[in-house]
């Protein structure tokens, strides 16, 4: 297989991911300027909330029972006691991080440059995705909004994001550009990277059968690409009987700690309504109304791409919005609708049809990922 070569694109794009990450540093540090008073560490203000659980893991790895006493130079849990809870996330991305921090001895930085190699194939295999249906301008343009999408931040930070969409777009650009082999490779890779990775399933089945509509051909590698994100997914069972005995632990850790577990969307939704009514204004806006914004726009752009986009974005965008929003307790949606790249081809067609509407668009994007970062900085909830 011959690989791919950069390309003026992929300059273009490359160049924007990496103004990004340097805008979304640069609000990190004004962020602890205002919070603390001093500039402090380049990456303090973004190992927060679930960052220091990836690190906890790539540092220790997983275990049963964590005595709140575990030492490393230079690097001290922030949750201590907690890490026998970390088995609900998945384990390519700390091992990754993990792997670096045995060259470096520094966590937090290693998570920073796992994460930066990964968001640098982000926009250019989003924008060969789009591109492969619906055009150059239309994949510039939906790449472009993925990097300014209200939060995209999480695309330059130590959480699993960027590894996610490099890994499941780029299997989804692989099949339909029927490199089969490539497509299952990274598909195992994104089923040990998030449980998202189990709807490259169905996906890739429906695209395999598209194209058997056309060839009359099923070859073993689409067979293997098929089934390759539950090898993954087996993977991470195979963590949970290592550390707990049981393949699926990680269920009761999920709900009593974190008061998840697989419910009818409704529910959930009407818990994001009831937050509308939340005596604290912020609760309500951010528990609220945002993650109702999110739900709502991922379930336009997924039935409107049904009667506009390819089968397969069909699939992706309906599993991942179901997946998201389909326990009894919902957050974060607005993080999670990172993979849901029809809200960016939506974006980009009309910005391809109305340049000053996509502008707007952009504009408006924009701004919201500055001010979730804001927040994300100096320590208040954003997704």
């Amino acid at each position: 297989m011959r690989l791919p070569t950069l390309d003026r694109t992929d300059a273009r794009l490359l160049g924007w991911t990496l103004l990004a990450k340097v805008a979304v540093l640069a609000i990190g540090i004004l962020g602890m300027l205002a919070a603390t008073g001093s500039f402090g560490d380049l990456l303090a203000p973004w190992h927060r909330w679930d960052a220091p659980h990836y690190t906890d893991v790539a540092v220790w790895g997983y275990v049963a029972n964590d005595p709140g006493t575990l030492t490393y130079p230079g690097y001290s849990q922030v949750y201590p006691g907690d890490l026998d809870l970390y088995i609900v996330f998945f384990p390519l991305y700390p091992w990754l991080v993990g792997a670096v921090t045995a060259v470096l001895g520094q966590p937090i930085l290693a998570a920073f440059i796992v994460t930066t190699a990964a968001s640098l194939v982000v926009a250019p295999v989003t924008y060969r995705l789009i591109a492969a249906d619906l055009g150059h301008r239309v994949g510039l343009w939906g790449a472009g909004f993925l990097l300014v999408f209200p939060t995209a931040y999480f695309l330059h930070i130590g959480y699993t994001e960027a590894l996610f969409l490099a890994l499941s777009f780029g299997a989804l650009w692989l099949a339909r550009t029927e490199r089969w082999w490539a497509a299952a490779t990274l598909g195992a890779l994104a089923g040990m990277a998030r449980v998202n990775g189990l709807v490259l399933i169905p996906t890739l089945a429906i695209e395999a059968w598209l194209q058997w509509r056309k060839t009359r051909r099923v070859g073993p590698a689409q067979v293997v690409a098929i089934g390759a994100a539950g090898v993954g997914f087996l993977v991470y069972l195979g963590v949970n009987v290592a550390v707990y005995g049981d393949p699926f632990a990680f269920r009761e850790i999920q709900h009593d700690h974190w008061y998840k577990e697989l419910d009818w969307p409704w529910v959930g939704i009407a818990g994001m309504v009831e937050s509308i009514g939340r005596r604290d204004p912020d609760d309500a806006f951010m528990l609220g109304w945002m993650e109702l914004a999110f739900t709502a726009l991922g379930l336009v752009a997924t039935v409107a791409g049904a009667f506009r986009f390819r089968p397969t974005w069909t699939a992706w965008m309906a599993g991942n919005w179901l997946l998201i929003v389909g326990t009894g307790f919902v957050m974060s949606v607005p993080r999670y609708s990172l993979v849901l790249f029809g809200i960016m081809a939506w974006a980009a067609l009309a910005a391809d049809r109305w340049r000053a509407v996509g502008w707007v668009l952009a504009a408006a994007s924009l701004t919201a990922m500055a001010y979730f970062a804001w927040r994300f900085a100096t320590g208040l909830w954003a997704f």
